[in-house]
């Protein structure tokens, strides 16, 4: 190669203020999502030495995400589990029931309020403030009676038993262990339907047993879906199976064997409501405890157990004199939300130890510090100080920054954030896990949206709160959409479409280009989804924390054909042809010149190297743009 020089078409590497990457290429890996153990995850990669706040924003926008310095870009027509940039704009955010009853739980905990007696024995059960207590086998349901006993009328002292609300609690502990179940592998990862528990008639009591109060028929259902999905597939099975059950790679697995693996999963300690669980004949079935003996026992044991909460709590004033029932009040406590730079905090490192040892599994030599700093800790965003007096920068400034939540000066949470230019985007959260009954996953989104909405009368110009990514194929990532009106940004025209809308899309293809469907009116899915099964359940409830589910395309999909993908391609064949890649800033060994420029130093012999460079590039077009092109310093090393 003929010798560099430094005449007026190259420049000296300068101070900050730069973007500088070094292409990683295609990657291919196996998936974290659906499990796969094959190179299913394909995606382009970026390792960044720095990047301005406004360039890694408009990388955001083009589907982009990072991990540490390493940025990456899913390439959503081969990966296996497409993965959507979601957002939602702070000012329209509308919370849930559920979302309110996570801030006012908080609420409670601060002004002293919040029962946190034997928290170990508590289980919050899915989508309520709903705590039970098993005592010597007595189900004394405090907080539950607000949930499926019926207030008493006036001059009353009786409590009725509303079942409907119970059928909905045993329901959700089903799904919960069909959760359980996709995370341990031992069933394909497809989308099951919800679980419905239903009370057995006498007259087939009297056909089987009289202990027998519930039942569920889903195990049916999950063995007819796996059954469809296999027709779909050929003799293929679908992505991410790793089911020790399956009948030799067949997925026409017996609804009996399913039964089994949900009943083993559904864990329950010292049989909570005087119920047992057992799988019979491929059903789920809830029977009473061997001190009950039929129904009418079995409720009114509850309603006694909750009527004696009643008056030993005292709603005549009366202090209670027992111990073991006793609402024990506690102090108010201080909450701190505090907002620092990127740094490695030796607090923070062992709070997030525990998080991943007890909340993911992880083993404890595998959390090591410099593991931790190259996932949460390093970043190359550059920081911007905020300018005095200046509406364009919010009081902290731009760049990454952790999120401190402290409880009487004790460190609970951490939320790891981008500020950008129009976001706040939410890589990571970790929290104590002998708080997990407070919901800080929850807690916390919903605070860093208070924070973007706070923060606009600083900068206008930030008004988004960035999800990470929506992965409607695997069910722990759906809880993102709980957070609306949310918007998914189309893989290919880089437009942002509403989520009402793209849902239907999605219940029948992984992939879809959103903006072919952005100006249709909404329907509703033809699967009968409703919003509730996006109101999720998240052992880490926020960003990146959940990982299960695959791509499925079982159902028919015959609205979007291949035909529909090749035109829309059009746009990005356009975008490159528009860009002249001679024009792209290169860094080789700190000195700087255009592609054009460093073509004429090369000699005749070394035009291979110079052709795959010339290829290399039009590829990092095409995954950045044409506008971040022309902006990015390409560094070869």
């Amino acid at each position: 190669m003929s010798k560099m020089n430094d005449g007026a078409s190259s420049s000296r590497r300068g101070g900050g203020g730069e973007t500088v990457v070094m292409d990683q290429g295609r990657l291919r890996s196996s998936c974290g999502y659906c499990k796969s153990t094959s190179r299913t995850s394909i995606s382009h990669g970026l390792l960044a030495q720095s990047i301005k706040a406004e360039d890694y924003q408009d990388l955001l926008d083009r589907g982009w995400r990072r991990s540490g310095c390493f940025l990456y870009k899913p390439e959503m027509e081969s990966t296996c589990c497409p993965p959507y940039t979601i957002r939602l704009k702070a000012c329209d955010f509308v919370p849930s029931k559920e979302q309110v009853r996570v801030q006012k739980k908080m609420q409670r905990l601060v002004e002293g309020t919040l029962n946190q007696r034997k928290l170990d024995q508590f289980e919050e059960m899915n989508s309520t403030e709903c705590y039970i207590n098993s005592c010597n086998n007595e189900s004394l349901a405090s907080n539950s009676s607000e949930m499926f006993l019926e207030k008493p009328s006036s001059g009353k002292n009786e409590y009725k038993f509303k079942e409907d609300e119970f059928l909905q609690v045993l329901s959700n502990e089903i799904n919960n262990a069909i959760s359980a179940c996709l995370d341990r592998g031992e069933f394909p990862s497809i989308q099951f339907p919800k679980a419905i528990v239903k009370k057995v008639k006498p007259q087939a009591k009297r056909k089987l047993t009289e202990d027998l109060l519930y039942t569920s028929n889903i195990p049916f259902q999950i063995a007819a879906l796996l059954k469809r999905a296999q027709s779909a597939h050929g003799n293929n099975s679908p992505a991410g199976l790793n089911n020790p059950c399956q009948n030799g790679g067949s997925l026409d697995i017996p609804p009996n064997i399913i039964a089994e693996a949900l009943s083993s999963s559904i864990k329950w300690d010292d049989q909570p409501f005087g119920l047992l669980v057992k799988a019979c004949n491929g059903h789920l079935n809830f029977y009473s405890s061997t001190d009950q003996s039929n129904y009418s026992d079995f409720v009114s044991n509850i309603e006694a157990c909750t009527q004696t909460f009643v008056t030993a709590r005292g709603q005549n004033k009366e202090s209670c004199s027992t111990d073991s029932i006793a609402k024990i009040p506690f102090k108010k406590q201080k909450l701190e939300i505090r907002m620092k730079r990127s740094s490695f905090d030796p607090e923070e490192f062992a709070l997030y130890k525990r998080y991943q040892i007890n909340i993911h599994g992880d083993l404890p030599e595998k959390v090591t510090e410099s593991s931790y700093r190259r996932f949460l800790v390093d970043t190359p965003i550059i920081f911007v100080p905020p300018a005095s007096g200046a509406r364009s920068v919010p009081p902290c400034g731009f760049g990454s920054f952790h999120q401190q939540y402290v409880i009487d000066g004790k460190l609970v949470a951490v939320g790891v954030v981008d500020i950008l230019p129009r976001c706040l985007s939410s890589k990571y959260l970790f929290w104590d896990p002998d708080l997990a009954f407070l919901s800080l996953g929850k807690y916390s989104a919903l605070q860093e949206i208070s924070w973007v909405k706070d923060s606009r009368d600083h900068c206008p110009s930030l008004q988004y709160y960035y999800l990470g990514y929506y992965i409607h194929s695997c069910n722990k990532m759906r809880y993102k959409a709980a957070y609306r009106p949310s918007e998914l940004l189309c893989p290919l025209r880089y437009e942002w479409v509403p989520f009402d809308i793209a849902r239907p899309l999605l219940d029948k293809k992984s992939y879809v280009v959103l903006s072919d469907f952005a100006t249709r009116p909404y329907q509703a899915s033809s699967t009968g989804t409703s919003i509730r099964d996006y109101n999720g359940s998240s052992m880490s409830s926020g960003n990146e924390r959940g990982e299960a589910g695959a791509d499925h395309e079982v159902l028919d999909a015959d609205e979007y054909n291949k035909s529909d993908v090749e035109v829309s391609r059009e746009p990005l064949r356009n975008e490159l042809m528009m860009f002249n890649v001679g024009n792209i800033l290169i860094d080789l060994h700190g000195s700087r010149l255009r592609f054009k420029n460093l073509r004429q130093l090369f000699d005749p012999t070394e035009k291979r190297f110079i052709r795959e460079l010339e290829l290399q590039l039009e590829r990092f077009v095409t995954v950045v743009g044409n506008e971040l092109s022309s902006r990015i310093i390409y560094s070869l090393g």
